[in-house]
C-alpha cells in the first residue's frame, strides 16, 4: 500500500496537498490533525520523529477515536460517532498491515522463551521486547492481555 522509500511524514504532506487540490475538506482536516499531533510531539520533545515514532502517534490517535466512538454511541450522538469513524479510516491508511493472531502468538512464544519469562513479574521484560516488533501492527492492549494470560 505505502511506498517504503517515502517516510510517513512525507506521505502525509503529499496526501494533504492532494486533498487540498481535490477540495476534500474532511480528508484534509483529518490529515491536518495527524500532522498537528506529530508537530506537537516534535516541539515538546525537541526531536524529529521517525516512522516508528509517527506510528506511535497514529496508534494513540486511533485509540482516542475508538474510545470517542464508543462514548458518542452511548450518548446517542451517531453524527459525532460517524465523524470519528471517518477519521479512523483515514488514520488506518497510514498503519502497516495488521499481524495475524498466529504471527503475534509466534512472536510471544519466541520472546517468552528467549527471556525465560515465567511469571507476571516478567511482564515488563517481555513487553519491552514485544513492542518494537509489533508496534502499529497489533492492538497493544490485546497483546498485553495475551502476555498476562501466558505468564499467569
Amino acid at each position: 500500500m505505502s511506498d517504503s522509500n517515502q517516510g510517513l511524514k512525507a506521505r502525509l504532506t503529499e496526501d494533504m496537498k492532494a486533498a487540498m487540490r481535490s477540495k476534500d475538506k474532511e480528508r484534509l482536516g483529518a490529515i491536518r490533525l495527524v500532522q498537528a499531533a506529530i508537530k506537537q510531539r516534535e516541539v515538546d520533545e525537541r526531536i524529529e520523529l521517525d516512522d516508528t515514532q509517527v506510528l506511535v502517534v497514529l496508534e494513540k490517535m486511533l485509540k482516542q477515536r475508538r474510545d470517542s466512538i464508543e462514548q458518542f454511541r452511548k450518548g446517542d450522538r451517531e453524527d459525532l460517532a460517524v465523524k470519528e469513524e471517518f477519521e479512523v479510516g483515514i488514520l488506518q491508511e497510514y498503519m502497516p498491515e495488521a499481524m495475524s493472531e498466529e504471527e503475534i502468538d509466534s512472536i510471544l512464544d519466541e520472546i517468552i522463551t528467549a527471556t525465560g519469562a515465567s511469571s507476571i513479574k516478567d511482564m515488563g521484560k517481555v513487553m519491552g521486547q514485544v513492542k518494537p516488533k509489533i508496534q502499529g501492527r497489533a492492538d497493544m492492549g490485546a497483546v498485553s492481555q495475551k502476555i498476562k494470560a501466558r505468564l499467569a
